[in-house]
């Protein structure tokens, strides 16, 4: 019988558990410009860009229309090996930005600009190297709801 009840409750609490990760609230369009802000700009530390330069400060929504808006944020920065060509500066910002947040590859046509998404944040990052040393990094939020 008491078999029976820890069996039962688990089944309800895996339930419960599958049911609450459904119903994940969708971030803000301030609150994911926000992280994206974090994000790039943590990248830039973590692959010891020097002279960062921020670009593109952000923090202003742009509507895309149904009450939804997206932001975006930008940043250059140089690497001390400037021998070092775009892709290759590329590759090592996909190498520092996985220690920074979880973000998937979704358009990679080599020797071009790299663009990544991380859903859970609603954030789009782009590595736009253009080579001699010179890292550039953009990105922007999702259409997110501005409330």
């Amino acid at each position: 019988m008491a078999r029976l009840v820890r069996q039962g409750v688990m089944i309800c609490a895996v339930a419960l558990l599958a049911i609450s990760g459904c119903a994940e609230k969708e971030p803000t369009a301030a609150e994911a410009g926000e992280t994206l802000k974090l994000h790039i700009t943590e990248l830039m530390k973590k692959s010891h860009a020097l002279d960062v330069k921020i670009t593109d400060p952000g923090g202003r929504d742009i509507p895309c229309g149904e009450g939804r808006a997206k932001q975006t944020f930008a940043a250059t920065g140089e690497d001390p090996a400037t021998e070092i060509d775009g892709d290759g500066l590329n590759t090592l910002l996909v190498g520092a930005l996985s220690s920074v947040a979880p973000y998937r590859i979704v358009e990679d046509p080599g020797n071009a600009p790299i663009r990544l998404t991380n859903k859970e944040f609603g954030t789009v990052i782009h590595l736009e190297s253009p080579g001699s040393g010179q890292f550039k990094v953009r990105g922007e939020t999702e259409c997110l709801s501005v409330s």
